[in-house]
């Protein structure tokens, strides 16, 4: 764990998420300024600043469970689609330098290139479409 890091903290649990999704070596929970409703993070339990750093091993492990979640944030967002994306470094506009993934729904009615301007939300707001999230990932499990 590095001590200032946010995402670490949120894997620890010491700091406040939406938590959608958990495994051993994962944890998936919304994003705090969504670009839109169900914009989820997926990262590695472990800190790594991006995925150039990280064995291709645990790389795979984090994907793993973009696949699961994004079945998940597809289904309760009631998206038309899903844009997956990682950014490695300031050039490519990382934010918080623990490697991530985000999962964006996709609507008809947006602009189709670029992304959606962020939404102002609160944690109730994101509370609910993260239970709405987990269910959809608890029912895709048992299908």
């Amino acid at each position: 764990m590095k001590e200032d890091c946010i995402f670490c903290k949120i894997a620890s649990k010491e700091a406040d998420a939406t938590v959608v999704y958990e495994d051993p070596h994962t944890l998936a929970f919304l994003d705090i300024h969504p670009l839109n409703p169900g914009h989820t993070l997926v990262i590695p339990k472990k800190h790594y600043a991006n995925m150039l750093e990280m064995p291709a091993e645990e790389a795979g492990l984090v994907f793993v469970s973009v696949a699961k979640v994004m079945r998940g944030v597809e289904k309760a967002s009631k998206a038309d689609g899903i844009s997956v994306g990682q950014s490695n470094g300031k050039a490519a506009s990382q934010e918080v330098f623990h490697m991530h993934v985000h999962i964006l729904p996709r609507f008809n009615q947006e602009m189709m290139s670029g992304f959606p301007n962020r939404k102002q939300t609160h944690r109730a707001e994101l509370n609910e479409i993260g239970k709405q999230i987990k269910t959809a990932i608890d029912t895709e499990k048992r299908s």
